[in-house]
């Protein structure tokens, strides 16, 4: 599968930070890279529990001004997507974290691929999913 547009789930930003060459692979070669306004909320959670608050804004915000980088919005459209997700996979008996229903609706919604080391994005239909080197462990 050829990776051209991406969207980063919190795991794969974090594991990029840490110096993560497969993620970093992937955002060059990437045209446009995604980033959920619930993948900033999940950072800022884990930023306001740590001790390096203002140091990890600092990255994060030198991410999003990076060129290919955009901040997606949840829309209405994010918000049909969601529950359909939501609902089938409650019928499955397969629910997941709901915050991941959201980045997964929105990685559907955009046609992108979803760069994560999360194993329960398996179960979402119709998510294109990174399947590369050390992926889902």
């Amino acid at each position: 599968m050829a990776i051209n547009t991406i969207l980063l789930d919190t795991n794969a930003y974090s594991h990029y930070l840490a110096g993560d060459k497969h993620i970093e692979k992937l955002l060059i070669k990437a045209s446009a890279v995604f980033l959920s306004v619930v993948v900033i909320g999940e950072l800022l959670v884990g930023y306001k529990e740590g001790t390096k608050e203002g140091k990890n804004r600092k990255y994060l915000q030198v991410f999003m001004d990076k060129p290919t980088v955009s901040v997606l919005p949840v829309t209405i459209e994010t918000a049909e997507i969601f529950s359909s997700i939501f609902l089938q996979l409650k019928k499955e008996g397969r629910p997941i974290p709901v915050n991941d229903l959201w980045i997964a609706a929105q990685t559907i919604e955009t046609r992108s691929i979803l760069i994560s080391y999360d194993k329960h994005f398996r179960s979402v239909p119709n998510l294109r999913l990174w399947g590369g080197e050390k992926s889902l462990r």
